[in-house]
């Protein structure tokens, strides 16, 4: 694993960030500083507001109150166009890979590199080939995501999220429904990917062994707030009951409401 990269400015900064849904707070002053350069595992119940905190980060959803501010510009009060090019720095994986069923494999990654810039038919292969190289595939440019593993589907949305080199990885729930065995490997090439790459990563996870693996710091969300942060060596020992609990899997399930 990475270790953390100090910096003067952080590379994301998420200030007293407020968000609810038909009445319901599911984000509730929420402050966090990602720095730059390091893995953040963000981990929670069902319902904290992990994936409603991730979209945030990339302008998906606009806050009720509050702000996210990406290398000194607020995503939040930006123009479109500025926020447009915010976005820019992002990639992001979406859960189960989200691919084109329709597209192959090659088409898949190609698709951001064709649409936002003007590299000719030699240059998008290659770069489509260097996008599967880091994530570990070869051989699969012809083929269609139902040909694959989910294991496999996954990477493939890895190598399509860093296809225009962001500076920032997104990544949601990346292992759902992976056994032991493919959870090991997409964390390690997770931290392959940052350590060749060298960009901040912030990845929403139930999956702890992950979080374990890929993290410099752990942040538990509960009820919309972060309760937590801290190191894997410290986020074990933390003394909060609902980290112990938590950890340990005794966190009854209806202690957070599903969105």
């Amino acid at each position: 694993m990475a270790m953390q990269r100090p910096s003067a400015e952080p590379a994301i900064s998420v200030i007293d960030l407020h968000k609810s849904f038909d009445g319901k707070e599911v984000l509730r002053g929420l402050d966090l500083d990602i720095d730059r350069g390091e893995s953040l595992a963000v981990v929670g119940g069902s319902g904290a507001g992990k994936t409603v905190f991730l979209k945030h980060l990339i302008g998906l959803l606009p806050p009720d109150e509050g702000n996210v501010v990406v290398d000194g510009v607020d995503i939040t009060l930006a123009s479109p166009g500025v926020a447009l090019e915010l976005r820019k720095r992002f990639g992001m994986s979406f859960q189960e890979g989200a691919l084109f069923d329709s597209m192959t494999v090659f088409d898949n990654i190609a698709f951001p590199i064709r649409r936002h810039t003007d590299r000719n038919r030699e240059e998008v292969a290659e770069r489509v080939g260097e996008c599967l190289r880091l994530v570990r595939l070869n051989g699969v440019e012809t083929k269609f995501p139902a040909e694959l593993s989910g294991g496999m589907r996954r990477r493939v949305g890895f190598a399509r999220a860093i296809a225009l080199e962001p500076e920032i990885l997104l990544f949601d729930e990346p292992t759902t429904g992976l056994d032991p065995i493919n959870t090991a490997a997409i964390a390690n090439v997770i931290n392959h990917m940052r350590s060749e790459l060298e960009v901040t990563a912030v990845t929403i996870t139930h999956d702890m062994s992950l979080a374990f693996r890929i993290a410099d710091r752990i942040a538990m969300i509960r009820r919309g707030t972060i309760i937590a942060l801290e190191t894997p060596e410290r986020f074990r020992v933390h003394p909060d009951p609902y980290v112990q609990a938590f950890l340990k899997g005794e966190v009854p399930a209806d202690e957070e409401e599903a969105l």
